[in-house]
């Protein structure tokens, strides 16, 4: 994959998953997470370590799913590898969390996981048939 295919990947990759993460924690379960994380939110975002995390999630998820799967001219790859790297990626958090934070909330980590694996599947996707062409 050359370089400009490559940043198209990441554009389309990025836009997605961005998009639909602020749609996620900005409306739709925005008060599931207050309800259950109370005190441990901040009421305002950082964004530098928020676009931070974005960066290297998203390039992560480029050049281990939709390249590999742009390579072997696979939609289904790009899906089972997109969701295999949402749960392993959002479950080195939960699963943590859950380990060392008093009190954090079962169903926060088992939602945020199916979030993690949905997300990063259709961001995948998204990447994939850009990559593709």
């Amino acid at each position: 994959m050359n370089m400009v295919t490559f940043l198209k990947a990441f554009a389309a990759t990025g836009a997605t998953m961005f998009a639909l993460d602020l749609l996620w924690l900005g409306v739709v379960a925005k008060v599931f997470y207050a309800k259950y994380m109370g005190t441990l939110l901040r009421p305002d975002v950082k964004w530098l370590p928020a676009l931070l995390f974005y960066f290297l999630y998203v390039s992560a998820v480029v050049v281990f799913v939709v390249m590999p799967a742009a390579e072997r001219r696979s939609l289904s790859r790009a899906i089972g590898l997109g969701a295999f790297f949402g749960l392993a990626a959002y479950a080195t958090y939960d699963l943590t969390s859950l380990a060392l934070i008093r009190d954090f909330p079962l169903i926060v980590a088992l939602v945020d996981l199916a979030w993690g694996i949905a997300l990063t599947t259709v961001a995948a996707a998204a990447g994939y048939a850009v990559a593709r062409g």
